[in-house]
């Protein structure tokens, strides 16, 4: 237990700064759910708009330093591929099957 007051200080700051940086990092999650759901059910239009919020409060919560940028970088660059890869498999397969 802390004695000092700079340090019971430092107590109510962390507990404030973790339950903001939990909140953000919930958020990115959230959204990242949400993006997904989209992109199973195919539906394109809803996935790229989803993906759009992923990435900005990505770079919101990396501005912040509650993530670090190259983590937020790749995390939106592996959505952008998937969503990418799924486009391209739902209009290949189209292609294929028409070609058989």
């Amino acid at each position: 237990m802390a004695h000092s007051l700079s340090a019971k200080k430092r107590i109510r700051q962390s507990i404030k700064r973790r339950a903001r940086n939990r909140a953000r990092r919930e958020s990115i999650k959230d959204l990242t759910k949400t993006f997904f759901g989209a992109l199973g059910k195919g539906d394109f239009s809803k996935a790229e708009t989803e993906l759009r919020g992923v990435v900005k409060r990505l770079d919101q919560v990396a501005s912040k330093h509650t993530i670090h940028k190259n983590t937020a970088a790749r995390k939106r660059s592996r959505l952008a591929l998937k969503l990418n890869a799924a486009k391209a498999g739902k209009t290949g397969a189209g292609t294929q099957a028409a070609k058989a």
